[in-house]
C-alpha cells in the first residue's frame, strides 16, 4: 500500500525518522498524510526503543507547501463551528513529549508551520525558503501566526504572514532571527539533524522528555489563547473558497523577493 509518509527507526542510535513523502506534490498535506502523521505520533509515544525524532520531506523541492489544495474538508455551516484539518497533525497536538527536530530543504510554508511549529528545533540547508501565501488568496492566517509568533520576533511574523507570496525568508534570514538554529551546507540538513538527535537520544529520555515538557509548557498558554480566537477569525475572514480559487488561478509568475 502507497503511504504519505515514511517512518524508520535505528534502533542502535535510538533516533527514528518522520518523511513527508508526496514529493511530485511539494509534500503537500493531504487527508491520508495528516491520518498517517497523526497515526505515527501516537504510536512513537509507544516505542521506547525511540528517543528521538526527525522530522523531513523527500525530495529536494520543498519540505511541506503545507495543505493540499485539493484536499476537500466539509465544513459546518455556521461561523461557530469550524474543521481544521491540519489542527492535530504536529507531535505535541499528539501528546508526543519526545524531542522532534526538523530537517528543512526547500520550500516550507503555510499549512507547514503547523509541524515546524511543535518541532523543538529547525536545522535548515541554504535551499530553504520560508514564506505564508493565506494573505495573498483571500484567507486568513490564524493559526500558523500564533505558532511562528512563539519562533520568531513578532516583527519577522507579522511581515512575513502580511506579506502572503510577495515576499520568502531565506534561510540565512531565517538563521539570524532564531526561527532555524542551524545552517548546513546544501543538502546538509537531515544529515545535520540526525546528528543532533542522536546526542540528545543517548542521555536518559526521563530527563529529555521533562525537558520538551517544560519548554512546551512556557508556550501553550500563549499558543491555546490564540488559537481559542483563531477558528472564529478563519470564519470570518476567509474568502469563500471559489472567489480563494480564482485569485490562486490568477496568481502571477514573477519570482517573490528573497530577503
Amino acid at each position: 500500500m502507497t503511504t504519505a509518509v515514511d517512518l524508520s527507526v535505528d534502533k542502535d542510535t535510538g533516533v527514528a525518522t518522520v518523511t513527508l513523502d508526496r514529493p511530485a506534490r511539494l509534500n503537500a498535506i493531504d487527508l491520508t498524510m495528516r491520518d498517517e502523521l497523526r497515526e505515527i505520533w501516537r504510536r512513537l509515544r509507544f516505542d521506547d526503543a525511540v528517543r528521538a525524532v526527525v522530522l523531513t520531506g523527500a525530495g529536494d523541492r520543498a519540505f511541506s507547501t503545507g495543505l493540499d489544495r485539493d484536499a476537500v474538508v466539509p465544513q459546518p455551516n455556521s461561523p461557530y463551528m469550524s474543521d481544521d484539518p491540519l489542527l492535530r497533525v504536529g507531535p505535541k497536538s499528539n501528546d508526543l513529549w519526545k524531542p522532534v527536530v526538523a530537517a528543512v530543504r526547500g520550500m516550507a510554508c503555510g499549512g507547514a508551520f503547523y509541524l515546524l511549529g511543535e518541532s523543538d528545533f529547525v536545522v535548515a540547508d541554504p535551499t530553504a525558503t520560508f514564506f505564508d501565501p493565506h494573505t495573498t488568496y483571500g484567507m486568513v492566517s490564524a493559526y500558523e501566526s500564533v505558532l511562528l509568533a512563539q519562533r520568531m520576533p513578532y516583527g519577522e511574523v507579522a511581515r512575513m504572514m502580511l506579506m502572503g507570496t510577495a515576499e520568502r525568508i531565506s534561510a540565512r534570514r531565517a538563521f539570524d532571527i532564531g526561527l532555524v538554529s542551524e545552517l548546513t551546507e546544501a543538502g546538509g540538513a537531515s544529515a545535520a539533524a540526525t546528528e543532533c538527535a542522536a546526542v540528545i537520544a543517548g542521555y536518559p529520555p526521563e530527563g529529555v522528555q521533562g525537558t520538551v515538557r517544560a519548554l512546551w509548557a512556557a508556550r501553550e498558554g500563549a499558543v491555546a489563547a490564540g488559537f481559542a480566537q483563531a477558528a472564529h477569525l478563519v470564519s470570518l475572514g476567509n474568502l469563500p473558497a471559489d472567489r480563494q480559487a480564482e485569485l490562486f488561478a490568477g496568481r502571477s509568475g514573477g519570482a517573490p523577493r528573497v530577503r
